[in-house]
């Protein structure tokens, strides 16, 4: 079993190495305030004589021009270019720390390989590149390439995995040192904050192991920790530094390969002898860098991409061999061998309420429960994703040979469904650069973890691991258990679609027979209403003047009634009627019975609103009585504006009778059988009527609840 180096050991990640106050002597350094005072220096000899309270300017005024305290990173250094100083080339660059501006001096390479001609072979580098096979061959030709820029004796590409640990998976060695290809080294070795360090300074150099460090020389005491985090020449940590003596390397420097933001692994390189690199080299490795995870990342994302063809084939034929919704099992019955297929499975199992069902090797069916219960925790749906069981979930110690490795999915059907895919243990010897447990020893009762003194290969037998599942994999997973959710929901919908076509069929014959009937009453009805407005007209022939006028009123309401019930019928829902609808054909009724000039009088402006029949012939009363006495009384018998309007609130709807006429004055006119009528039917509505000055006229509100 492999045995995890539990961090809380590590004393490395407590270490501020950001802050180490000193630099390492291949160098030198120049601290100045954010006026351009110089207010320290480090690893100068007697040159610096005189610097402190000097001005930048004064020193260095050809690389200075425009260089502010504002205008420098903080996240990284700027190349302000190369200065003859102490009678040599120098390479500078500056960066801004806190409310400092920080110059770093290189000598520069006169005898540099890197001119015109290396310029033009970057080009050809890109397309060696390009040109490898695998991530191995790319990884070995990147070793060779930085041996080339380099002369480093010994490259390693280092790439990091689970738990930030790190296997070397490309190599060039050319002076007979030890390899260490295949060999993990554990994710102690670089700590935190190291790996943090290494995003944002791409290279680092440590050009002699056997140095004595250049503190700072200031008279500032913050100086004394100014963070060096953008510096490349910032002391190291003598716990790396016995490090790297232990593995008898006396010269290193390490590049970052940097994808998507994320540190994806290190060009490490590894000298018998002092070495020292120049900026220009050190840029050159900083760019092929650039180039090796541009690479990386086309590299994955077609295997990605590959990946996700061969899944979504695999789906679509699970999908297609989907059977009946009776149950889980005539649903997904032909398909199990498909399903483990899919990710390359050992095991499949489904589980809807107390239905389970198993394919391939699987776990008996408590373990597989208690599985799904481990996966289900907090009510958690969200995929559940192992590849050491037995790691999270001890009791599953007792079947982790045959289920190791656990992807589950959840599916919302009407009892929850859920997919669980197996993958077997596969035993495997991991193959370390010295034993990873060897460091950790007992310092006053506490544990620390020191630098291993060997790093000879050391084997570990790992139990309890499946093969890791794919990004892909899971993506296929969960698309997979949305595409079987959408299929279930699809077959069951038009089951009842079937069932429902099947009673409405039933029920044709029947729905014929109410239409033909409800036509019947309808016309039966409008004719007895017809035949009722004849017998009122035909005995007001011969009535008295006051005899007729209220035989005509009663004909009017009589019409109120009729429209509702036409309406009624032209509508598809015989429950409720468009009010809107109705009182505009009850006004355009009434005004064909009253002098024609009244109707370029008329204003309407109607909502719609859907109320009952019953209540309908109401308003519809009401309205024929307040237009009735509006034509007889509003202009003394003449046309004039009058407007009705219908609007509504979540609760209510309002009907307002307006118009300019001579108003309501002292006496109602009206006050006989329409009034009182009108009166009972507001309660009836459960409404109220309110009569209002319109300045000049009568403004008539009619307020009613929406629902009954």
């Amino acid at each position: 079993m492999l045995e995890r180096i539990n961090p809380s050991l590590t004393n490395c990640d407590l270490e501020p190495i950001h802050i180490p106050g000193s630099i390492q002597p291949y160098g030198s350094m120049i601290i100045a305030d954010a006026d351009g005072t110089i207010v320290g220096h480090a690893g100068l000899g007697p040159e610096a004589a005189g610097l402190l309270g000097s001005r930048l300017h004064d020193h260095f005024s050809p690389i200075m021009a425009g260089i502010t305290l504002g205008s420098l990173p903080t996240k990284e250094f700027k190349v302000l270019g190369e200065i003859d100083w102490q009678h040599k080339p120098h390479d500078v660059i500056a960066f801004r720390s806190g409310e400092y501006i920080v110059l770093e001096f290189t000598e520069a390479d006169v005898v540099s390989k890197l001119d015109s001609a290396f310029l033009a072979r970057l080009e050809s580098i890109g397309m060696t590149l390009e040109k490898s096979t695998t991530l191995t061959d790319l990884a070995n030709q990147t070793a060779r390439i930085f041996h080339e820029i380099t002369g480093y004796g010994r490259v390693m590409i280092y790439r990091f995995i689970d738990d930030n640990a790190g296997v070397v998976i490309g190599e060039c060695i050319e002076d007979g040192s030890s390899s260490f290809m295949n060999h993990h080294f554990p994710g102690s070795d670089i700590p935190k904050q190291a790996r943090a360090l290494y995003l944002r300074n791409r290279v680092r150099v440590i050009a002699d192991v056997n140095y004595t460090p250049r503190g700072i020389i200031t008279s500032h005491e913050d100086l004394v920790s100014i963070d060096l985090s953008a510096s490349t020449l910032r002391s190291v940590s003598p716990v790396h530094i016995q490090y790297l003596k232990n593995m008898g390397v006396a010269a290193s420097a390490s590049m970052s390969i940097i994808k998507d933001g994320s540190l994806w692994g290190m060009v490490a390189c590894h000298h018998h002898d002092v070495r020292v690199l120049s900026l220009a080299t050190r840029l050159a490795c900083q760019t092929i860098c650039t180039s090796v995870a541009r690479q990386i990342k086309m590299r994955e994302e077609g295997e990605l991409n590959q990946e996700r063809v061969r899944l979504r084939a695999q789906e679509d034929l699970i999908i297609n061999r989907l059977g009946p919704v009776d149950s889980l099992t005539t649903f997904m019955g032909k398909s199990l061998q498909d399903f483990m297929h899919l990710l390359h499975a050992d095991g499949f199992a489904a589980i809807q309420g107390q239905e389970l069902f198993c394919f391939g090797s699987c776990p008996d069916a408590e373990m597989i429960r208690a599985i799904t219960e481990h996966a289900q925790r907090d009510g958690s749906t969200k995929p559940f994703v192992s590849s050491q069981l037995a790691a999270e979930m001890p009791i599953a110690n007792a079947c982790r040979e045959i289920a190791s490795g656990v992807l589950a999915v959840f599916m919302a059907t009407e009892v929850p469904s859920i997919l669980i895919w197996f993958r077997a243990e596969q035993l495997q010897t991991v193959k370390w650069a010295g034993n990873p447990h060897k460091g950790i020893v007992k310092r006053d009762d506490t544990l620390v973890l020191t630098p291993r003194e060997s790093f000879a290969a050391w084997a570990e037998q790992v139990s309890g691991h499946s093969k890791e599942w794919s990004p892909a994999e899971k993506e296929s997973a969960v698309r997979l258990a949305d595409r079987m959710l959408d299929t279930w929901n699809s077959r069951r919908i038009n089951r009842l679609n079937h069932d429902l076509l099947t009673v409405l069929k039933k029920n044709e014959s029947l729905i014929q027979q109410k239409d033909f009937l409800l036509k019947e009453v309808n016309h039966r009805v409008q004719n007895s209403l017809s035949i009722v407005s004849a017998f009122l007209r035909m005995q007001a022939r011969n009535a008295e003047p006051n005899v007729q006028e209220q035989l005509a009123q009663a004909e009017q309401r009589l019409l109120a009634v009729r429209l509702v019930h036409r309406r009624l019928y032209q509508e598809d829902d015989l429950q409720i009627v468009d009010l809107s609808r109705y009182l505009d054909e009850l006004v355009d009724e009434l005004a064909n019975t009253i002098d024609p000039s009244w109707r370029q009088q008329l204003s309407l402006e109607m909502t719609p609103i859907w109320i009952d029949p019953e209540r309908a012939v109401s308003v519809g009363l009401i309205v024929n009585e307040l237009l009735t006495n509006s034509f007889k009384y509003a202009y003394a018998g003449e046309a004039g504006p009058l407007m009705l309007s219908l609007e509504h609130t979540p609760d209510r709807f309002y009907l307002t009778i307006a118009d300019r006429g001579r108003g309501a004055g002292e006496k109602i006119e009206g006050t006989g059988f329409g009034s009182r009528m009108m009166t009972a039917l507001v309660e009836r509505l459960n409404g109220t009527m309110v009569n209002e000055d319109n300045r000049p006229g009568l403004r008539t509100v009619l307020s009613v609840p929406t629902k009954a």
